[in-house]
């Protein structure tokens, strides 16, 4: 936690007036609080210190302060509410000695009072996330070093090839090995005949990797990487000159493919003529049928949900993705240290892409913009990091009466927050959606071009799949972790293990042995636990307090976590010790202010996961059994075992969480959403109208609401002839049916 040296934080307290133009306390900092807080900062490290800044952004009040904020919101009494929490910006930076050694510093400043409230220097072995100018310092580096010029000239690469390198984070050193800060970079060579910027230099990897002390800005060593196969030891390495000339080109950008593109795929639009559903304001709160949020972004995590409602009951107090390891699986040196924390390392939303309309979204967009800062403290703008739109998601919920052939069928809407980053090699695009059944869909879906390494001619290798020639596609695994704080109505709420399990057969309770029961089994004290589709193990965030009337039992929200397979590195290794929440698909912990981070706030260069939920679940807390303040840490992954198909580069791999109401409404939520028919819909030919058997047309013939006259065949569907009922004094009546009932 951070330690204060100068005030301490106090609420703001101003008229009614004044309050409704101050900024929404979750609402992103603005230029002008941003450049305030970083003149905060050098006026109080004074002018001999030398500044190096990091990230400049939104400190999140504590909840119990918030909360308060929060409830006199929902209930329209902002009029009357006088005080807020404090506008606090976090700043985080570097300290410069004249050693050079750098002081990673972290500073929170009232942006109202321009204000220093506390500051802490953060030391020993953690080491900050990498920033974006220290990539553009490496590149430098590289270009200067005699030590990589050298090992450059050791290869003898064709005419008009250049080397491109990759940024790396350093990785778990080894046990005994003292690194202050380093970062390292994948190598390799890309043709420039084409001189075309964007000719795919992943085809041609080159074996060497430069390693740069961050304090000097040297490149200090050049690790020489092995290229043999499955008979060939750990360490082998070909001497090999002419090392990409079994490599072949491998590009992806439209203008350099060798096959020509598709012809026949023809426009696909998303037209909303009357405009979209949703409505934003104040470009962070989100409305949209029935359901409002507050969209947050921060350079690490991206964006993330805050005070989630549905119909004005609370749902989630807070959402977002924490944390995401990529371990690779080639145990031969330096390859044992290639571990991403994609989140902890660099950062989502420094890595965030500027979105382009018609080609990350579709339809009629909202965008969120974010800032970014450079090493001297100066914000500047990310535009549209955050796309919100609407999409159809198929059919929502339909029934037909097979007594008088009428279907009732609505479409599913959903409601999309997506945000996509780019890291190197890798794209991760990232989703909150939203349902008109009170669900929200957590997506992930990974893309771009798999890391690859050199390997020798006519070789295969047990750590990977060959690719293309002479590119060797490493066996690696991508685990997610989402965290989920809450709030379902109310505050307090109890975490239950619901399983589904097969009850004994025997005459008192089970005599034909169809029965199954269902056990709920409530987590008393911060734990973590696996999936378990044997036992449909269903994670149930419940509020004690309330019950359903329908069902009388308490109100609640649910998921069924994933069986996806957990960190493979063995638990003894550097790997795993660094990324322990990896090793389990849910943890639970009490809520802490602060506590973000499943691997632990520091993973740059970590030995071993520090304050992430491992840690949480150590500190030996319970849970009041009436409900408490509870988060719940979902965990899945990606095993990825390369394809060829997955070159040069790979279709999306998709990951699906449903957090989904249970015994939370009074009934299907979606029951008021029209059953409208869609009227741009047309046959093939370009005809409205629905000429089958029946030679029905498009308002008779409504699929939606209409008669169903193309049910009319009730054989066709093991369906009665829809004509007799039977009345309480045994008479046949009409508009009945005495078919085969299914």
């Amino acid at each position: 936690m951070l330690e204060a040296v100068a005030s301490t934080l106090s609420s703001v307290s101003l008229s009614s007036s004044k309050l409704q133009a101050l900024p929404h306390p979750l609402s992103q900092l603005s230029i002008d609080e941003t450049v305030k807080a970083r003149d905060t900062i050098i006026k109080a490290r004074g002018s001999s210190s030398v500044l190096q800044f990091r990230s400049i952004y939104l400190e999140e009040p504590a909840k119990d302060e918030l909360r308060p904020f929060l409830a006199a919101e929902q209930r329209g009494q902002l009029k009357s509410y006088g005080s807020r929490p404090a506008r606090l910006a976090r700043v985080q930076y570097d300290v410069i000695h004249p050693n050079k050694a750098h002081e990673y510093t972290e500073s929170l400043v009232d942006v109202n009072t321009a204000t220093e409230t506390v500051q802490r220097q953060v030391g020993g072995s953690f080491q900050s996330a990498a920033a974006i100018p220290e990539f553009k310092i490496f590149e430098e580096a590289c270009n200067k070093s005699h030590l990589l010029k050298d090992a450059i000239a050791d290869f003898e690469l064709p005419e008009g090839f250049v080397v491109t390198i990759d940024p790396w984070p350093y990785g778990g050193p080894d046990p005994e090995e003292v690194v202050p800060r380093h970062l390292q970079g994948l190598c390799f060579a890309r043709d420039a005949r084409s001189e075309n910027p964007d000719a795919n230099h992943y085809g041609y990897p080159l074996p060497i990797i430069p390693v740069m002390d961050c304090r000097t800005r040297e490149i200090f060593r050049v690790d020489k990487c092995a290229t043999g196969g499955k008979d060939d030891h750990l360490g082998y390495r070909t001497p090999n000159r002419n090392v990409i000339d079994h490599c072949a080109p491998s590009d992806y950008v439209p203008e350099l493919l060798r096959e020509p593109q598709r012809k026949d795929l023809k426009p696909l639009n998303v037209v909303q003529p009357e405009g979209p559903s949703f409505k934003v304001s104040d470009d962070s709160l989100v409305e949209w049928q029935k359901w409002k949020f507050i969209v947050g972004f921060t350079p690490r995590e991206g964006a993330i949900l805050h005070n989630v409602t549905y119909d004005g009951r609370p749902v989630l107090y807070r959402m977002s993705f924490s944390e995401m390891t990529v371990p690779y699986g080639d145990p031969r040196p330096p390859y044992h240290r290639k571990q991403a924390f994609d989140f902890g390392d660099g950062g989502a939303g420094r890595s965030a892409n500027n979105l382009q309309l018609g080609c990350d979204c579709l339809g009629v967009i909202k965008y969120l913009d974010a800032l970014s800062i450079e090493f001297d403290g100066t914000p500047t703008l990310s535009k549209n990091v955050v796309c919100i739109h609407e999409q159809d998601n198929g059919i929502g919920w339909k029934h037909t009466n097979f007594r008088t052939g009428r279907a009732v069928v609505t479409r599913s809407r959903e409601l999309v927050v997506q945000f996509i980053i780019t890291l190197a090699n890798y794209e991760y695009v990232f989703a909150y959606k939203f349902d008109q059944a009170g669900g929200i869909n957590v997506e992930v879906r990974a893309t771009g071009v798999v890391s690859v390494v050199n390997i020798d001619p006519g070789k295969t290798s047990a750590y990977g799949n060959v690719v293309a020639p002479g590119a060797m596609a490493q066996n690696h695994q991508h685990i997610f972790c989402v965290r989920i704080d809450p709030s379902v109505d109310g505050a307090k709420n109890t975490i239950v293990k619901e399983e589904t399990l097969p009850l004994p057969m025997e005459p008192d309770i089970n005599p034909w042995g169809n029965g199954y029961q269902i056990v709920n089994t409530p987590v008393t004290k911060p734990t973590c636990f696996n999936a378990s589709p044997s036992t449909n193990l269903t994670v149930k965030m419940i509020n004690p307090s309330h019950t359903n009337p329908i069902s009388g039992k308490p109100v609640a929200y649910k998921f069924i976590p994933s069986a996806t397979q957990l960190l493979l590195a063995h638990p003894d290794s550097i790997v795993a010790k660094r990324a322990q929440f990896a090793q389990h698909h849910v943890w639970v912990t009490k809520y802490k202010d602060g506590e973000l981070w499943a691997g632990g706030e520091f993973t740059n260069q970590s030995k071993s996961e520090k304050h992430g939920v491992r840690d949480a679940i150590a500190r030996g807390e319970t849970f009041d059994k009436e409900g408490d303040d509870v988060v719940v840490w979902n965990v899945f992954g990606l095993t990825h075992n390369p394809r060829v198909e997955d070159w040069p580069v790979m279709p999306v791999e998709i990951h699906n969480l449903h957090i989904k109401p249970a015994d939370f409404f009074t009934q299907n939520p979606a029951l008021d959403v029209p059953s409208s028919k869609n009227l741009a819909s047309v046959l093939t030919n370009g005809s409205k109208e629905t000429n089958g058997t029946n030679g029905t047309n498009g308002t008779n013939g409504d699929c939606c609401n209409g008669n169903g006259i193309v049910q009319q065949q009730p054989e066709a569907h093991w369906q009665g002839d829809g004509q007799h009922d039977i009345t309480p004094n045994g008479t046949t009546g009409a508009n009945g049916a005495n078919g085969v009932h299914h």
